[in-house]
């Protein structure tokens, strides 16, 4: 602010991001202009430059995938498999874990409880209809050998795969 005013010119010599456009052509937002979706964490990384492992990209988009389409599956056992879901998995400790469900809800938020000033009780409204929302809901049951664990979609594909063809030997027929 100078007297009052505020001057929106700036030269390349106060105002230097290191990215070579007109400042005086503003595009989009602010006085940059959008090129895409950046990372909040590391602004004016190069849109090309992708750091995350390439099974961890957009995750929740292939969740949202498995969801919508496991179900319509006519061989839910490759769908499993395609999907990097392990039937028998290790996880960090090295335990063993069986896959024994998988399980798929649809939940549909209809109201909302939020806390009262002072801590003395909560106060509960019905959410109109613009304001509900749908979530998938996803988990898979493992057995340990002791007891059932829920894993979500990211644990379950972190576990080292240890499915392997089982073998049994057939007693010859007379």
């Amino acid at each position: 602010m100078h007297g009052g005013h505020h001057h929106n010119h700036h030269s390349r010599h106060d105002h230097d991001h290191g990215d070579d456009h007109d400042h005086h052509q503003h595009g989009g937002p602010g006085h940059n202009r959008q090129r895409g979706t950046l990372q909040w964490q590391v602004p004016h990384r190069p849109e090309s430059e992708d750091l995350s492992l390439p099974l961890q990209r957009d995750l929740d988009l292939v969740e949202a995938s498995f969801v919508e389409n496991f179900a319509r599956a006519t061989d839910r056992t490759s769908f499993l498999r395609l999907s990097g879901i392990p039937f028998v998995g290790l996880d960090g400790s090295g335990k063993a874990l069986h896959l024994l469900c998988v399980e798929v809800a649809d939940r549909t938020d209809v109201g909302a409880v939020v806390p009262l000033l002072g801590g003395t009780g909560v106060r509960y409204d019905p959410l109109p209809s613009r304001m509900t929302s749908r979530r998938h809901d996803l988990g898979f049951l493992y057995h340990d050998g002791r007891s059932t664990l829920r894993l979500s979609f990211a644990e379950a594909r972190k576990l080292e795969d240890r499915t392997d063809a089982s073998h049994f030997d057939i007693e010859p027929t007379e």
